[in-house]
Formats: structure tokens, sequence, C-alpha cells
């Protein structure tokens, strides 16, 4: 017992680890240990302990290292001792995918794993399997087998769980194991019965009808482990829906009955998995859902952790998509708000964030203040999270959770918890007219103490976009001068551009502006010197005209159009000078989202940023797109078929100065066919000209590839309005349905109606956001916009807001003011949409 006591001072100083300096040369030379005889093994399972600790902690062995520690390892099997041999066990699985020639040891690992001390058969079972290729299975397939049958039951559960991991690699010996892991699935052991479900489903997955079947048998039997009931609970969700999805739905489905069933199970576990699983099936309906609420509900008062952080994060998730069915649950919520564990006490509070009423939200910021320094960062994101939804959906509140939102940025903080608490103020004074000047002087405060630049950049980017129209532009310079003088290169070049968008905007600030990027051109980077001269220049000529086209409205050039333009041009004649304006500006496309996608998904602009962006990589990859000029708009994809169909295909318009790109997403859904030369025929309208159609190669089997079509604009605006007619066309040919590969080379020319697609003007127009209209409408150029002019006729409407809300959703445009709405009793109403004014009596 002399070797477990410590002296007094050593347990005031607290525990330290033992192998914090260890280095990877000295570990290796004392493995010359393992060669003495006899074998010392309590120093030799100390150095095995260090080799898993390098390992563990990302240390690299070379292979030649790796490969003489292994062999120095083998010599400790002539020790009887148990704790040494089950840490060789562990460096031999560690070991073996970076030694050679490690299969020497299999033979004293058979011996291990067929052997009488049980101590040594199920790791002897794990390291085996780990060195064990295809070409030696088959060597030791009996003694898995017997292994897996095996009545020690970690004997058991370390065959199935190591037979799972050889069926990535050996799929089909481990198929011919399918009645011993049966045969493991009527085990009194919980975690072998498990693991043999596991080994079992792993085994049938790929024939959904021996899934089925598995999975009825199952439903009727009571199995004892509670772990193989949840796996269970998972694999009849995931057939369901997979029902479903099919169109072979059933009311009275057994499985749904069986789910149903596990809410009154006596396993807590099972119990919560059955609710889980009820709230996130897509054809569960309010009886059901309230029902897996209300155990979700008694869970919260549980006098486990565990069981009050699964409740409550799984409510969290419902109530992002349905709020009613978690307001009962209020009450109990918020007597989680005080909870010891903060992880539950956040999730409490960001859960009543989602479904509270307007009049608790300064009552819900006020309790989250009094915890959220003690929570981490992960959490306190969650937290920013369920603010910005709540922005959104009470927009009056602006002032309570930007104040909130400003007293988490001085407090210590991580970048990704910094950034979403920026998105979130940022996104406030996008949509909230009101909230600009207090958000940007939140801002401001911020960038005086930001340590990351990347925000930093960011902050002063919005500052000259947004600045300059503010009630009191001068107020931001003092700030943005700052980081001139105390931050590094990269944010005092971006302090200068944010500078001179006060020169360009404002007039009676320009003289200041001139003479603070004076004084930037003597700066120590020379980016920082070349954009002051660069704006100084601009400035000081006094032309309006050079401001807007050179620094309010310079729009950034796509990268990669960039790059593939200037290949293309290097690959030319060179005779010509390249012309930069042929380049597709930088747009960022932001796509229809609605406030309930928004908020499930829980970060408003990263979605629509992400979103926008999956379409355009595909179309950067069609010959020429540069020459088409800036991309307009992308329309959101419009299905051309129905889901259940043989092929399905939807359709994404964008839109260019002259033309059309249609992009054709197609699925292949039937397995046994193979299309190649995929394409989309279209009806073209008068005016319209076909300029090239881009067909697909190849379309296997659940693969998403595009085909698409290129169609020039009509010179008449008015006649841009169309329908076209579309046929999918291609040639089939018949392939095996395992291998994806044809038959034969021949195939068939075949053909598939595809639904009518129209061009609107909504698809034609860009929205654009302007803090201030009536400026960004006076400052326009006329002259370099042609007006259009038309007159339509609205169907039958019952009011002035209805009316309002059908031309807004026919044109396609973004309202002035964000939340518009007609005032009551208004007689006529003005609407200010984009760049348009539309007059409605």
């Amino acid at each position: 017992m002399s070797s477990f006591k410590r002296d007094k001072k050593e347990e005031e100083e607290g525990g330290s680890n033992p192998f914090l300096n260890l280095e990877k040369t000295s570990v290796l030379q004392e493995t010359r240990m393992f060669n003495e005889t006899p074998v010392n093994a309590r120093k030799c399972t100390h150095i095995l302990t260090k080799i898993l600790y390098l390992i563990n902690q990302g240390e690299q062995l070379g292979s030649r290292e790796a490969t003489e520690c292994f062999f120095a390892m083998t010599k400790l099997f002539q020790s009887k001792d148990v704790i040494m041999r089950r840490m060789v066990y562990l460096g031999i699985k560690e070991l073996s995918p970076i030694a050679e020639d490690v299969i020497i040891v299999t033979s004293s690992l058979t011996k291990d794993m067929t052997g009488k001390e049980d101590l040594y058969r199920a790791p002897a079972i794990r390291a085996l399997c780990s060195i064990t290729d295809n070409t030696m299975l088959q060597a030791v397939e009996r003694y898995m087998k017997q292994c897996i049958v095996d009545r020690n039951a970690p004997v058991s559960s370390g065959a199935l769980v190591s037979s799972l991991h050889l069926a990535n690699t050996a799929g089909d010996v481990v198929k011919r194991w399918a009645n011993e892991a049966q045969e493991a699935l009527n085990s009194d052991n919980i975690m072998v019965q498990y693991h043999g479900l596991g080994l079992l489903y792993h085994i049938r997955k790929a024939d959904r009808l021996a899934v089925t079947k598995l999975v009825n048998r199952l439903t009727k039997q009571n199995l004892k482990s509670p772990y193989a009931v949840c796996f269970l609970i998972r694999i009849a969700c995931k057939i369901i829906e997979e029902e479903d999805a099919a169109g072979n739905s059933n009311a009275e489905s057994p499985l749904f009955d069986f789910v149903e069933s596990c809410l009154r199970n006596k396993s807590e576990m099972v119990v919560y998995e059955a609710a889980h699983a009820f709230v996130n099936l897509k054809r569960t309906n309010p009886r059901e859902l309230s029902t897996a609420v209300s155990i979700l509900q008694l869970f919260c008062g549980s006098s486990k952790a565990t069981l009050r952080f699964a409740a409550v994060r799984t409510m969290n998730k419902v109530a992002m998509l349905h709020p009613p069915a978690v307001n009962v649950c209020n009450l109990d919520l918020e007597g989680l708000i005080a909870d010891s564990n903060r992880s539950v006490a956040t999730l409490a509070i960001t859960t009543l964030l989602k479904t509270g009423a307007e009049s608790s939200v300064e009552r819900l910021m006020k309790q989250i203040a009094t915890f959220v320094a003690e929570i981490s960062d992960e959490f306190k994101v969650v937290v920013v999270q369920a603010i910005r939804a709540l922005c959104s959906k009470f927009p009056r509140k602006h002032g309570v959770m930007m104040n909130f939102l400003s007293g988490m940025l001085r407090e210590e903080g991580g970048l990704e918890y910094k950034t979403s608490i920026v998105d979130t103020i940022i996104l406030i004074i996008e949509e909230n007219m009101e909230a600009k000047e207090s958000g940007l002087s939140h801002l401001c405060e911020f960038i005086e103490d930001c340590e990351h630049t990347s925000l930093a950049v960011r902050i002063l980017h919005l500052l000259g976009k947004e600045g300059p129209y503010s009630k009191a532009p001068s107020r931001y310079i003092r700030f943005i001068y700052n980081r001139v003088i105390l931050e590094n290169a990269t944010v005092r070049a971006a302090a200068v551009a944010a500078i001179a968008q006060f020169g360009a905007s404002c007039a009676d600030l320009l003289p200041n502006v001139l003479v603070l990027l004076n004084r930037c051109q003597m700066d120590t980077d020379d980016e920082v010197r070349d954009r002051a001269t660069y704006y100084y220049t601009i400035l000081s000529s006094g032309n309006p005209e050079l401001n807007k086209q050179y620094i309010t409205e310079n729009g950034i050039v796509s990268l990669p159009l960039l790059e593939k333009s200037l290949k293309e041009y290097l690959n030319g004649p060179l005779t010509e000078r390249f012309d930069l304006s042929v380049v597709p500006k930088s747009q960022t496309v932001q796509p229809e989202v609605t406030d309930e996608v928004m908020i499930m998904n829980n970060a408003v602009p990263k979605v629509a940023r992400i979103t926008a962006r999956r379409p355009h990589r595909k179309l950067l990859q069609i010959p020429g797109i540069h020459r088409l000029g800036a991309l307009h708009k992308s329309s959101s994809p419009v299905q051309l078929t129905e889901s259940e169909t043989e092929y399905t295909v939807s359709c994404i318009k964008h839109c260019f100065g002259n033309h059309i790109v249609f992009q054709f997403d197609c699925v292949n859904t039937l397995s046994d066919q193979l299309l190649e030369n995929v394409r989309v025929d279209l009806v073209i309208p008068d005016g319209f000209i076909t300029r090239a159609v881009i067909p697909c190669a190849k379309l296997p089997y659940g693969e998403k590839e595009s085909t698409y079509c290129i169609v020039e604009f009509p010179p008449d605006l008015p006649n841009s309005i169309a329908a076209f007619g579309a046929t999918l066309r291609f040639l089939v040919k018949d392939c095996d349905p395992s291998t994806g590969l044809p038959d034969s080379d021949e195939g068939y020319d075949d053909e598939y109606m595809l639904e009518d697609i129209e061009i609107t003007v909504a698809d034609q127009i860009q929205k654009s956001k302007k803090q201030n209209f009536n400026a960004a409408w006076d400052s326009a150029d006329t002259e370099e916009w042609v007006e259009a002019e038309d007159t339509f006729e609205l169907s039958t409407v019952n009011s002035l807001q209805e009316a309002v809300n059908t031309i807004l959703k026919f044109l396609g445009l973004a309202p002035a003011n964000l939340s518009e709405k007609v005032p009551d009793g208004a007689a006529t109403h003005t609407l200010l949409c984009s760049e348009n004014r539309s007059q409605i009596v």
C-alpha cells in the first residue's frame, strides 16, 4: 500500500500529468528493455503506456520506428503478466497501420484468442482483426464464428464488434456469419444482444426485404437489451421514412405501433428514444407529438442531469418547427433556468426564447445575463442563435437584444462566438431601420478592442457602406481612423477604404477625408499607401462619376471567372488587350428563405449565402460562361416532375443581361438503367434564340447531374415573359443494379415529358436592400438606365394590403421598408421597392 501513499505537499499541489514532457526518441530507446530476460512486467507496462500516450497525442512514428518498436513488443509474449499482456494488445492495434510485417504475431494472437484465459481472449480478437487482411481472414474464420457464440459475454461482444469493422473490408466473408450473429441476438447479455443486432443489420442492410422481416420479427419479441431496442427504433423509423418517401405509407403501420408502444417501456433510455423518434418523424400527427412532448416534459423534472439535458435538447429542436407544441412546457423550462448544470440551463433559456411571448423577452434576457459568463463558447453560440431568431420574430424589442449582445461582445470569447454576435447585430441592422444607429455604435465600440482581424475588416466594410447614410456620418470617422493608427496592416487597409466611402458620399466631409488620406500615404505598408494614394487621387478630382465608378459602386469581380478568363486570354493570340469588363461581378444572390427555414437552420445569412453558391459552382463549369456578362439573379429550384417518378428534374433559371441559362438538375431513380447524353429540348417562343445546349454525358442511378440550355432574350423587353415547353431526351442502357455497369454498349433513345417552364417578371428583377431609399433613388444615374413602363391588371383582391403583397410577389421586388404594411383605413398607398415606385389607388 506504500506505493499508493502521497505526502501532504503533493496532495496540496494537485495531480499532474507524468507524461507531459515526453520525447519520442527517449521513449523508443527505452523499448530496449523489452529484450531483457526475465521480462520486468512493471517497467515494460510503463513504457507501453508512454508509447500509447504519444500516439494518442498525435505524435507521428515513422515506418521504421514503428516496425522496430513492434518487433520489440512481440518479445513480451513470453511473460504471463495479465496487465502487461493487455497493453501489448493495445500496442499492436495502434502500430499495425504503420509498422511492416505485423502478420508475424498472427499465430500468437490466434493462440490467445482460443486459449483458456478469458482476460486474453477478447483483446486478442480485437488485435487480430486489426492486422488481418482479406487473404488471411478465411484462416481464422472458424475461430471467429466460435467466439461470436461464446458463452463469455466480453469475448462474444469483442468478436461481434471486430466483425462489424471487418465488414467494411471483407463484407463477403462476414456475410457468412449471419447465423452466428442471429444466435448472439438471442443472448441474455444486453451488450451481446446489442452488438449482435448491429452486425446482423449491417449484413442485411442492402436487402430491404430482409431488413423489414428482421424488424417485424424483433418487434414481436421482448428484447432484454435497452440498447438493442433503441437501435431497433432507429431502424424502424428509417423504414417508415423510406415507405413515406416511396408513397407506400400505411396509417396503421405495425412499425409505427411498435415505436408508440416503446413510449410505455420501463427503460428510460427506450422511452426517450421513442419520444425523440416521434418528434423527428414527418408523419407524426399533433396528438402523437403532444404525447411525446408530455414525456419529455416529465424528463425535465428528473433527478438525472443526462435525462434533463436530453429532454430539453429535443424540445429545443421541436420548438424550431412546432413552437405551440412546446408552449405547455414553459413553466417546466423556466424552472430549469436555475439548473446547476449550465448546459441544461442554456438549452432551457434558448427554447423559451423560441416559444415565449414578446412581453417576456426582457425578463428572459435578465435571466440569461446571470449565468451566460459561466458557460462555454459553444453554448454561448446557441444562445446568440436563439436571439437571432427572436430578432426576426419581435423586431420592436431590438433595443433590449442589441444591448445584451453588445455586452456579450465585451466579454472574453473565441472567433466563432464573436462572429455569431456580429452576424446577429448586422442582421438586426439590415432588417430594422430603427436599429441602424445603435447597431453601428455598438460595432464601433467593439472594434476598439477587437482581437480578430477578419471581424475588424468586416465591420469596417459595413461602416463604410452604411455610415455615410446615417444621421451623423462624421461620428464614425474617428473610430475608423483610430484603426489606421493602432491596428495591423490588413485592418489599416480596410480602414482607408472605409474612409474613402465617406469622402465619396458626403460632400461636407470631403476636405477632412482628404487630409486623413494624405496622412495615410506615409504608412509603412505598401498596400495601405497604395490604397490611400488611389482614393486620394480620385477624390481630389472632384468628379462624381469617378467616385461612383471606383469607390461607392466598385464591384469585386468573380475570382474563379477572372482566373478562367485570364487563362483563356493567355492561350489566345494576345493581339488585343485584356478587357476586365467582360468578367462578371461577384454578386451574392439571396434566395427566398421563409422565417421558419431561417429559424430551423439557426444561421440566417449563412444559409442564404451557402444555398446561393451551390448552383453557381456548377455554372462556372460551362465553357465561355463569362462572355454572358454579370449574373443578375438565380431563381429557386422549380420541380418539373413529380417526386415519385422514374426521373426527377428540377430547373434553376440564371438571368444575365441578354441571356438566360436553364440549369436542369436530373436524378435517375431506376437502378437497372444508365442514362447517357441527357439533355432537355425546349420549345422556344417567338423572339427567343437558343445559343447552346450542354448535355450531361452520363446519369448513373441515384446521382444528381446537370444539363444546361443557354437562350438569348428577345430585344423587346415586354416579350421576355414567356413559357417554354420541355422534353427530357436521353439514351438508355440496361445495367447491373449492383455494379452500375451497362450490360452492352448498345442502347435505345427515349424521352420524358416535363412541365412547362415560365419566365416571369420576378425572375428578371434583382432585389437590392437600400437603407436610405430616397437618397439611393435620387443618386441613381438616369442616363445609364432604361425606364420601362407597363400596365397590369390585378385579380380580385379584398384589401389594399393584399394588393401590395400581390404586386411584391409578382414583380419579385423587395420593399424599401422590409415590414411593408398599409396603414389602417388608407385609400391609397405608395409602395417603394428596389429602385421603382408604384402608385396604388
